[in-house]
């Protein structure tokens, strides 16, 4: 095997953290993976990664040898594709993950702008709240919330601040006394986002200071539609973006609470992330343009 594809491939069992990943995004079998890499180890003359039934990782020296080994690879890259980036249309399989509620609510308009702009690109949308690692995922773009990004490497776009409300019923709020202040919010139940994706608690610049609620629920899901609907069945008071319940708070099916109070998580962060190389995809370079554009021409600053 060439020298240069078993460097790309002992970069992709880093960065993926597994022979088979590896094995399919080369479109190779996993033992070609496997000697790949002992072929790369007999080079060297020392170990490479450690393997078990579990997880791949790597020895001192193969950290080393992997930051080299990426900036060559990029360099590499940008060599082959600066010339044919000039003129090259976006095409092929653009591979996108995104958060479920933020795009079927708001993102469908921006997404399918984006393959009428560019029709020899072909869609492969993936949408979840779970946290994800692009790389490792094989993802090359996400439109996510903070929460799901578990790579610090990836680059950040931040590309619109949705604002949150407190809001209940008015059946839930003839049973229970109405805050008109935030430490009132302790004697309240809440329907809540999954303790594991947000701290059960609220925090208000409230009196000249800062104070912190921390909420009681029987209801915690990770999608704030669900929870606007449980909202809605009189389970508690719910923390939820403003743009899920305009239409409730319009119709008096939702009342807003304590608007007079700052919060200081007052909004949800849409971002779009990607992999952080020297040299993107024009399909990638040509979402991330788009998506920009588009907020800038139809998004209401927040």
């Amino acid at each position: 095997m060439d020298y240069v594809d078993s460097l790309r491939i002992f970069r992709s069992v880093v960065e993926s953290k597994s022979f088979t990943r590896a094995a399919e995004m080369h479109g190779l079998t996993r033992p070609a993976v496997s000697r790949a890499i002992a072929g790369l180890e007999e080079r060297m003359g020392c170990r490479l990664l450690h393997r078990t039934t579990r997880q791949v990782s790597l020895t001192e020296a193969a950290e080393r040898f992997y930051e080299g080994c990426a900036r060559i690879l990029d360099d590499l890259d940008a060599l082959e594709a600066d010339a044919a980036n000039q003129t090259r249309e976006a095409a092929g399989v653009l591979r996108l993950v995104a958060h479920t509620t933020a795009t079927l609510n708001r993102l469908v308009p921006l997404i399918a702008g984006f393959k009428l702009a560019h029709p020899k690109v072909t869609l492969d949308v993936t949408l979840t709240e779970r946290p994800v690692d692009l790389v490792a995922d094989g993802y090359d773009l996400g439109i996510v919330v903070p929460y799901m990004l578990t790579s610090e490497t990836t680059v950040v776009r931040l590309l619109e601040r949705i604002p949150v409300v407190v809001v209940a019923t008015p059946a839930y709020l003839r049973t229970s006394a109405v805050p008109t202040h935030p430490s009132e919010l302790a004697n309240h139940v809440f329907v809540v986002m999954s303790p594991s994706i947000r701290r059960p608690s609220i925090r208000f610049h409230a009196d000249g200071e800062g104070i912190a609620i921390p909420l009681r629920f029987d209801v915690s899901s990770n999608n704030p539609i669900f929870n606007r609907e449980m909202v809605l069945q009189g389970f508690g008071i719910g923390v939820v973006p403003a743009a899920l319940v305009e239409n409730e708070l319009a119709s008096g099916k939702l009342v807003r609470l304590l608007a007079d109070f700052e919060l200081v998580d007052s909004s949800i962060e849409i971002r779009l992330a990607y992999s952080n190389r020297a040299l993107l995809p024009a399909k990638v370079r040509a979402f991330i343009e788009h998506a920009t554009g588009f907020y800038k021409a139809n998004m209401t600053p927040h």
